[in-house]
Formats: C-alpha cells, sequence, structure tokens
C-alpha cells in the first residue's frame, strides 16, 4: 500500500495522516469548497477538491471520491467515521475499481447496520440483547399494542439509526402517539430508512463499548472496554478505560460477548460492539460500529496499540500481530470531546475561532482540527478536536484532565469546555458512579 486516499475531514483526516507519515504511505485530502483552508487539507500529499460544502455533494459524493482516488493513484481509501465509513454500497464500488477500502466488508457492514437483522444474528450467537420487538412497525397503534406487552418505558429506534437520532424514550401511550411519526420522519430524512423498532428502556444504565479487532486469517481478538456514559443528546462526550463500574468478571464477560458478536459475522478490520449495561450489571448488545470510533485513543493509550496501523496491516491482509494475552491495560485514559457549541443548550456555535492554544504536558494527546483563524463550518459536526489525559492511575489521569481543559484557550466561538469541567470537578464523576443521565442531571441541577 502505498498511496491512501481519506474520504472524510477534520480531526479523524489528520489522525489517519499522522499514521500513513509514519508508515511511509502517501495520501489524498479530498475536501470540500468550505475546507478549503482547513489544517488537514494542506497536510496531505495531495489535495482535491469534490464538490460544494453540502456534504451530499461532496463528502457522500461516492463517484467524485473514487474519480479522485483513481486520478491520484491511491491503492486503498480510509473512510475515517461518519459519512461512507458504514456505507456497503461504498465499499463494494471501490472493490469494482479495484481499491482497497479499509474496513470491513460489505455484508458486515450492511448486516450489522441493520438493527433489526444485527439483534437477530445476536440471537443466534448466543449475544443478550435488550428484550423487545425486532421486526418493523408500521403505526403508532401497532408500537402501542407491542410497547404494553414489553412494558413501559420503552425506546423507540430507528432500524438504520445511530448518534441518537429517531431515537425517543417513551414512558406511555401517550408518548408513543406524539412521537412515532416525527421519529419515522427523521429516520427516513437521515438514513432514507423510516422502519421503526422498540426495545425495553433500562433505567440508570452505563454504556460500556468493546474494541474488537478481526483479520482475514479468522482471528478475532478485543482490546478491553471503554466507559461511554456521558452523554448529551444521546451522543458520547466524554469516555474512559478501563471503566470504573466494571469488577474483573464483568469485564471478561462482556469482552467475551463482544468476541462472540464478531466472530457471529465474520469480523475483519477494527469494530467496536456497543453494550448498555443496567445497575446490576446484566448487559445487552445495542450496536456494531464497523468501523474506527472517535474514542479510539482512550484504547490506544491503554493498550500501546496504534488502531489505524491495524487497520492497514489487515487491509492488506496480514493477520494481527499479537494474540489475546498480550492484550493488557497499562494505567488508566480519559477522552473529552471538544464542541463548538453552547455549553448549557448544546447548540452548535459556528463562526472563526479567533485564538486557540490547546494544553501540553505529560500524559495529554491533542487530537484536533483547527487553529487559530478556522472557521468553523455550520455544514459539519462542530468537533474542534480531543483531549485525551491518561496516567498510571484514574486519579492521576483526571487530574491531568482538569488541568488541561483549564489551559485551554479558545476564543470567538462558544465551546463546551465550561461543561467539560463541571463534570470533572463533580464528586460523582470523579469516584466513578455515574450513569448516561449524568449529563442531564447536573444540567437540572446547576439550572433550578
Amino acid at each position: 500500500m502505498k498511496t491512501v486516499l481519506i474520504a472524510n475531514r477534520g480531526e479523524i483526516a489528520r489522525r489517519i495522516m499522522r499514521t500513513c507519515r509514519a508508515k511511509g504511505i502517501r495520501t489524498i485530502a479530498v475536501h470540500s469548497e468550505a475546507d478549503v483552508d482547513m489544517p488537514f487539507v494542506r497536510e496531505a500529499d495531495v489535495a482535491v477538491c469534490i464538490g460544494p460544502p453540502p456534504v451530499a455533494k461532496s463528502y457522500l459524493n461516492m463517484e467524485a471520491i473514487l474519480v479522485a482516488a483513481k486520478e491520484h493513484g491511491a491503492d486503498a481509501i480510509h473512510p475515517g467515521y461518519g459519512l461512507l465509513s458504514e456505507n456497503g454500497t461504498f465499499a463494494s464500488r471501490c472493490a469494482e475499481e479495484g481499491i482497497v477500502f479499509i474496513g470491513p466488508r460489505p455484508a458486515v457492514m450492511d448486516a450489522m447496520g441493520d438493527k433489526i437483522r444485527a439483534r437477530a444474528a445476536m440471537v443466534e450467537a448466543g449475544v443478550p440483547i435488550v428484550p423487545g420487538y425486532d421486526e418493523s412497525i408500521p403505526t403508532a397503534e401497532d408500537a402501542c399494542r407491542i410497547a404494553a406487552q414489553i412494558g413501559y418505558p420503552v425506546m423507540l429506534k430507528a432500524s438504520a439509526g445511530g448518534g441518537g437520532i429517531g431515537m425517543q424514550i417513551c414512558r406511555d401511550e401517550e408518548e408513543i402517539m406524539k412521537a412515532f411519526q416525527s421519529a419515522k420522519g427523521r429516520a427516513k430524512a437521515y438514513f432514507g430508512n423510516d422502519a421503526m423498532f422498540i426495545e425495553k428502556y433500562i433505567e440508570n444504565p452505563h454504556h460500556i463499548e468493546v474494541q474488537v479487532v478481526g483479520d482475514e486469517q479468522g482471528a478475532i481478538v478485543h482490546l478491553l472496554e471503554r466507559e461511554c456514559s456521558i452523554q448529551r443528546r444521546h451522543q458520547k462526550v466524554i469516555e474512559e478505560s478501563p471503566s470504573p463500574f466494571l469488577d474483573v468478571a464483568t469485564r471478561e464477560a462482556v469482552c467475551a460477548a463482544a468476541v462472540r458478536a464478531a466472530q457471529a459475522v465474520n469480523y475483519t478490520g477494527v469494530g467496536t460492539v456497543e453494550f448498555i449495561m443496567g445497575e446490576d450489571k446484566a448487559f445487552y448488545f445495542l450496536e456494531m460500529n464497523t468501523r474506527l470510533q472517535v474514542e479510539h485513543p482512550v484504547t490506544e493509550s491503554i493498550t500501546g496499540f496504534d488502531l489505524v496501523e491495524l487497520q492497514l496491516t489487515i487491509a492488506e491482509g496480514h493477520p494481527i500481530p499479537f494474540v489475546q494475552k498480550d492484550v493488557i491495560a497499562h494505567g488508566h485514559a480519559i477522552e473529552m470531546r471538544i464542541y463548538a457549541e453552547d455549553p448549557n443548550t448544546f447548540f452548535p456555535s459556528p463562526g472563526t475561532i479567533i485564538a486557540y492554544v490547546s494544553p501540553e504536558g505529560d500524559g495529554i494527546r491533542i487530537d484536533d482540527a483547527v487553529q487559530s483563524g478556522t472557521t468553523i463550518s455550520p455544514f459539519y459536526d462542530p468537533m474542534i478536536g480531543k483531549l485525551i489525559a491518561s496516567g498510571t492511575t484514574r486519579e492521576e489521569a483526571l487530574d491531568r484532565a482538569r488541568k488541561a481543559i483549564q489551559q485551554y484557550e479558545i476564543t470567538g466561538i462558544k465551546t463546551n469546555l465550561s461543561m467539560l469541567a463541571d463534570v470533572l470537578e463533580d464528586e460523582r464523576f470523579a469516584v466513578g458512579t455515574y450513569t448516561t443521565s449524568f449529563v442531564e442531571t447536573m444540567k437540572r441541577t446547576t439550572t433550578k
């Protein structure tokens, strides 16, 4: 593999370039007209403009990306996360053009991208799933009848959904009647598929995910878990590993279940199996992300493995260069996502960054997308970057995270830095006793 086209933007494009450079691989950046001055465009060996700002006309334009790849001699395409990263059609088109898609096979992406099909596959593999109804529900009245059988509260979910879009907690029939059509409409608009299903809603849960890696030779290993329960609008903002909630036996059980899930679909490449875990530590399969995760640096920090390098190795047909017993947690890591958004309402805050200074120091890693003068466009996700703090203990990582957040200087736009600082200072987070409702309860407390 000599040249990789990165079909993405921002911090993840820079992150992929970093590993490619280290391996002597040439990189091609594709970008929209709005991103022409972004750092990831300047840092690539080759940059190609593929269209106007809306993602449908640039970053989701498969044919424009493939033309750029062929014209500039790309052997492979790395899709990053989001955008085309879990699009089986795009992976198939790459294969048709003789270009390696750095990710799993299209059939696996399609199977795990459809939550109803994925739940059926997990049942067959003996992986526990949340009690629910696994077929597409046609009407709100049908949803009410099914919810009554499962028992309230329930979670209404889009079969093709992700990122919290199309999800709605319903505590009675009236809430389902209000939510069903709008959730169905959002699912159709975002994913082109309005199939809806219902799961039992687990109260005060933890969001636990397990990093897995599979190769073409059939080996599958896990790289331990990440605790991802600090969320706003059903989207993660802080992740850490190891999870302070898990004991040794639960960790072994959930990691073994993740490996079974990956084995069930003959998974290749890096991927993540997500679980919801109740207060009693019973856990259930949520979904599988067939790509690199935003929070992959947490796993890299505690295991020492470069996940992008692993992706390239597997895409070239080589076996995973280690076995399960080699995977050992070294210390603790916490990742915070820095967003251009109002810290109270969580609404995006696009605009031009006047000053940008990121923290430095022992145990501090910054994966970012911007610099002073960068404009945050309203067309894209407003994430500015990620701060990853690691230490030999959770206490040391937390102390470094608190100090690093205070060292940030970002002016010209609103950011969520103050909200992240509040979480880190909260006693419940400090002792590790938090669930997915943490941000909601913290916000309620501070706005009374």
